[in-house]
């Protein structure tokens, strides 16, 4: 993990355009933490106006033990933010205030950087642009998020869990987060893979191929997003394993 990150992370950060860059945080709340977290919910953008080059964030809630389900979980959650420049990004997560709050809450921490690859679609309205080219090898990430349709919630749902079981196990996958702003119908999905034939062989077979299907067909998100990423700088603890 380490030597494939650090190598990618090296040649980026040497020539990476000033565009918008994307992090990530995900944290398991400490016990005596909760109500710290659950603040987070209501007064998430507190602050956030300070933050220099921050475009956009999200506050997220994650199913049980990080996983997909309708059952929600009462410590792990995420941050993800959009930056303006790489510059911006990195000094947020080496520095800021709100993360070190993170941290210091925090049981289980991990945050990466993002350079986007690749983008269809858009969250809230906003799209990212891609800043490096498709890597040849070596880990790279997904984010995929969708806006559901009221009137198709229980579709997805019944085709949603068996998609999200099967990316839990599958060959290549570093790291997986179910995600989301809202219950039901604001679901986010994050993964880390090998390399992307690893991601490709997941998603073009199975449940999720399936799902994806059906998604098409029955036309069940208002708004959907899916970038692809180039991890940068991955470090820290999730699900018991260490990255970085």
């Amino acid at each position: 993990m380490s030597g494939p990150a650090g190598k990618g992370a090296a040649t980026l950060e040497t020539a990476l355009p000033e565009q918008p860059v994307a992090t990530l945080i995900l944290v398991d709340i400490a016990e005596g933490s909760r109500v710290w977290g659950y603040s987070r919910f209501v007064m998430g953008g507190l602050g956030t106006g300070s933050i220099p080059g921050l475009r956009t964030y999200k506050v997220l809630g994650s199913g049980h033990d990080g996983g997909f389900g309708l059952r929600p979980s009462p410590t792990r959650q995420g941050l993800f933010c959009v930056f303006d420049d790489d510059s911006t990004a990195r000094d947020f997560l080496t520095g800021n205030p709100l993360v070190e709050r993170y941290r210091g809450h925090a049981r289980e921490f991990f945050s990466v950087r993002l350079h986007t690859y690749s983008c269809k679609g858009a969250w809230s309205g906003l799209s990212l642009p891609a800043v490096t080219a498709t890597p040849e090898r070596g880990p790279i990430a997904a984010l995929t998020r969708a806006s559901i349709k009221p009137s198709q919630a229980a579709a997805f749902w019944r085709k949603a869990p068996p998609a999200q079981a099967d990316l839990e196990h599958a060959e290549g996958c570093l790291l997986a987060a179910g995600l989301g702003e809202a219950p039901l119908l604001r679901q986010a999905t994050f993964s880390v893979w090998s390399g992307v034939d690893d991601m490709d062989r997941y998603a073009r077979r199975g449940a999720h191929l399936d799902a994806i299907k059906a998604a098409h067909h029955h036309g069940f998100f208002s708004e959907s997003m899916f970038a692809r990423f180039v991890p940068v700088d991955m470090r820290g603890t999730y699900k018991g394993r260490v990255y970085g």
